[in-house]
């Protein structure tokens, strides 16, 4: 019998390295001996073995593994385990991202257990070797982000399966043909996977639980989208079937208990095209001379009760979702386009804020009430906007219109119409004054065909008439935080989910300083809330008129924070206001729900709501809002394709709107759609990205690409499934 050979080849340092890493990972709790490691590695030449010994000492050197006696090791799980998030990139670039830590660890696809994008995991971090990148290896998958994903079906002889938009799975999902549900090759569909990835097999398995249709059509499209962010895109019928039952009839008891507004002058002032009306504004001058301000709010919670099939559903949802072309309310129809919206000229249930104040605007008194109204008009935006026009209003100046006598106005309610606008720019300004951050933000419309189909993009422009209600649902959330957050010294306040916004990023706002220096402004980085704030607000103004506006302000938002909801108040940096809240959109928004109900229990007289619970809430809502956002914007981006797949090989006048290490995004100066030159098309240098100063430069040529940069581009690729437009430079000078 030949005798067993023994050694076989020889093995590199790397290699072993590998397979020491590989085996301790493997058996992150467990100790072994020299001799158990050479047994489990088949080392069994005396070279292989004491290669394995000072590599050993290395990783422990490395803090890699931790010695337990002279000739024994385990990993080193305190250091090298650790927690925290899985991000797969379509570029195989995965990274893990331990908790509390902003820090991206490199994971290889071999070393990722087939994680799916947004999973918890465990993971242990390979020593670090010169001139080599940190990685980490995943060695557990703790919870699944999601399991529900939204593709286009490709159904072939036996199998079919799901491909997503993001393109970012190890493989696609694998449908067994039982599993379909009636879907087609082409369909859009919602899939839930019955099976994970792991050791037996790569394989993930899905099941079809909504065929959402055909590829291209508009409803399909939006449905889509929705259902990527886990977005409810149908009500539930016991929902609808429960707001049915809820009566609509306002009894003579129920108005018996609140404040008579139905013979004061109210009005609401909406989008044309508005359907639900949460707000209301009456206005009448009283004896004194003074002006009385009523902000009414639809009493959504009078008929929607905490814990309610209805509450439930809505406390879900957080909030309306607005795509392009249609609303997803966070109400059943029934409540928020009839029961409890304040249409005009019937009588509705209110939660009001009544103002006292005199003609400069200041604050003689206010109280919070239960009302009842009846609106006497409904008013679009641009209906009040020509009123105000029509009397003198030059909009966008701040200036009120001119007095004269109250029988002078022109126009349906003018006077009244007129006094609001007057009231609402001096609030306006006191607001200014105080240290708000001024932004007027366009925001890019589309025309819809009956189709869906855009036919004209175009950017809106907040004008006098918007500013007019703005200013109001500002004093009334503003009024009402106040009442609850300040307290006499020595008391402690009631529990209220306040709408917060922190101090712009101190990094990012240096970074604003530098870059404005070289145009010759300047801006104030330290300093109270207030100084910083009109330090801002003097940059926007001075570089108004300049050709570097858009790229300043896109600048300056950047350093922005994101407002969200907290029962932890610190203010409201935008707004300068030491307390703020939503209570003016309880139709649209859950917190002004949740708000109505703890302001009704204070004030007959009840506990201070429980803390956490709340907060909890809060967490949720501002995590619903972020995602109704994103969808949103991911529905203007398709709205942006599809219109701009009519004009594939057109040139347009544009300017750069962003600069990455990988394109330029610009957008056209025509109709405002945005796409991306790819670096790949700009081939006559390569260009380095400069990002403190957010521009591209050529290494050979010094050509530079700034933000702003005025660009003659081409449409060269509309892709709808990824919602991405290619643009590429013209040659083309007309």
């Amino acid at each position: 019998m030949s005798k067993k050979k023994k050694g076989g080849k020889r093995m590199s340092a790397n290699k072993m390295v590998e397979k020491l890493e590989e085996f301790f990972r493997s058996h992150p709790n467990k100790s072994y001996s020299f001799k158990e490691i050479f047994k489990n590695l088949k080392l069994d030449t005396h070279p292989l073995k004491m290669l394995a010994i000072d590599l050993m000492e290395e990783l422990a050197w490395e803090d890699f593994l931790t010695p337990v006696a002279d000739n024994a090791y385990r990993l080193n799980v305190d250091t090298q385990v650790q927690e925290g998030r899985f991000v797969r990139k379509n570029n195989g670039k995965n990274v893990f991202i331990p908790d509390n830590s902003d820090l991206s660890i490199f994971v290889a696809e071999r070393n990722s257990m087939f994680a799916l994008n947004g999973d918890r995991v465990k993971a242990t971090l390979l020593a670090r070797r010169e001139h080599h990148m940190r990685e980490a290896v995943v060695v557990e998958i703790l919870s699944h982000d999601k399991d529900t994903f939204v593709g286009t079906l490709r159904v072939e002889h036996d199998l079919a399966f799901l491909s997503t938009e993001s393109n970012i799975f190890a493989h696609d999902i694998v449908i067994p043909k039982r599993k379909l549900k009636g879907g087609k090759d082409g369909d859009k569909a919602v899939v839930k996977i019955i099976q994970f990835p792991g050791k037996e097999s790569k394989n993930i398995i899905g099941e079809v639980i909504d065929v959402l249709g055909v590829s291209g059509d508009n409803d399909v499209e939006m449905n889509t989208i929705l259902a990527q962010y886990g977005l409810p895109y149908k009500y539930p019928k016991a929902v609808e079937q429960a707001a049915e039952r809820i009566s609509a009839e306002i009894t003579p008891e129920e108005i018996s208990k609140r404040e008579d507004f139905r013979e004061v002058f109210t009005c609401t002032i909406d989008p044309k095209d508005a359907k639900d009306f949460d707000d209301a504004l009456s206005i009448v001058q009283l004896p004194n001379g003074n002006w009385q301000v009523g902000v009414h709010i639809a009493d959504v919670s009078h008929y929607v009760k905490e814990g309610s099939i209805i509450d439930k559903e809505a406390q879900k949802r957080a909030t309306s979702i607005y795509l392009v072309d249609r609303t997803i309310p966070m109400l059943p129809e029934r409540l928020c386009n009839f029961i409890c919206s304040l249409r005009p000229d019937e009588e509705k249930l209110a939660y009001s804020v009544i103002f006292e104040m005199d003609e400069l605007a200041n604050i003689k008194n206010h109280r919070v009430v239960h009302t009842v109204i009846k609106s006497n008009r409904r008013y679009a935006y641009e209906e009040v906007q020509a009123i105000l026009e029509d009397n003198g209003v030059v909009d966008g100046t701040g200036e009120p219109a001119p007095k004269r006598d109250p029988k002078d106005y022109k126009g349906e309610n003018a006077y009244l119409l007129v006094m609001l606008d007057t009231l609402a720019k001096q609030l306006r300004k006191a607001r200014f004054n105080n240290g708000a951050v001024k932004f007027d933000r366009e925001e890019l419309h589309f025309d819809i065909d009956e189709k869906g189909r855009p036919t004209r993009a175009y950017f809106k422009m907040s004008k006098d008439a918007n500013k007019l209600i703005e200013e109001f649902m500002l004093l009334a959330n503003r009024t009402v935080a106040e009442d609850i957050g300040r307290v006499k010294k020595g008391k402690k306040a009631k529990t209220l989910p306040y709408r917060i916004h922190d101090n712009p990023d101190p990094l990012k706002l240096e970074t604003l300083r530098e870059f404005v220096t070289k145009f010759g402004y300047k801006l104030k980085t330290e300093g109270t809330k207030g100084e910083v704030a009109r330090s801002l607000n003097q940059l926007m103004d001075k570089s108004s008129e300049s050709a570097n506006q858009k790229l300043i302000q896109t600048i300056a938002l950047r350093a922005m924070m994101k407002a969200k909801y907290s029962v932890h108040n610190i203010g409201h940096f935008g707004l300068a206001f030491e307390y703020y809240t939503h209570f003016t959109s309880p139709i649209r928004r859950y917190p002004d729900t949740m708000v109505h109900r703890l302001l009704t229990h204070y004030a007959q007289g009840g506990r201070s709501g429980n803390k956490d619970h709340y907060e909890e809430l809060c967490e949720h809502c501002s995590e619903m809002e972020l995602v109704a956002q994103n969808a949103e914007r991911d529905s203007i981006k398709y709205k942006m394709v599809e219109f701009m797949n009519e004009h594939l090989g057109e040139c347009f006048d544009a300017h750069i709107s962003g600069i990455t290490s990988y394109g330029i995004y610009c957008e056209i100066d025509e109709n405002h759609c945005e796409g991306m030159i790819p670096m790949r098309d700009l081939d006559d240098d390569y260009y380095d990205f400069d990002e403190k100063n957010y521009c591209l430069v050529g290494r050979r040529k010094h050509h530079t690409y700034r933000l702003g940069d005025a660009l003659r581009i081409k449409v060269a690729r509309a892709n709808l499934e990824r919602k991405q437009l290619d643009f590429t430079l013209s040659d083309d000078k007309e």
